[in-house]
């Protein structure tokens, strides 16, 4: 069975959630953010859709873009 984050269930602080708008504008992986934080990708993904912040890879070209 998996471990439980540290901060499973527990509320969202101001500061908590200037880092997830940080992290997230700094084109961060959402499982490192995850990891970082305490909390679970579930809980990542929520906040952000809360908050509006966009979780999508800025600096990626779209999928079958390639040359051949």
């Amino acid at each position: 069975m998996p471990k439980t984050p540290a901060r499973h269930h527990k509320e969202w602080t101001r500061q908590e959630e200037k880092k997830l708008d940080q992290l997230a504008g700094g084109n961060t992986p959402t499982r490192l953010i995850a990891m970082k934080m305490g909390r679970t990708t579930d809980a990542i993904y929520k906040k952000a859709s809360e908050e509006s912040i966009p979780l999508k890879p800025t600096n990626q070209s779209p999928y079958n873009r390639r040359r051949r």
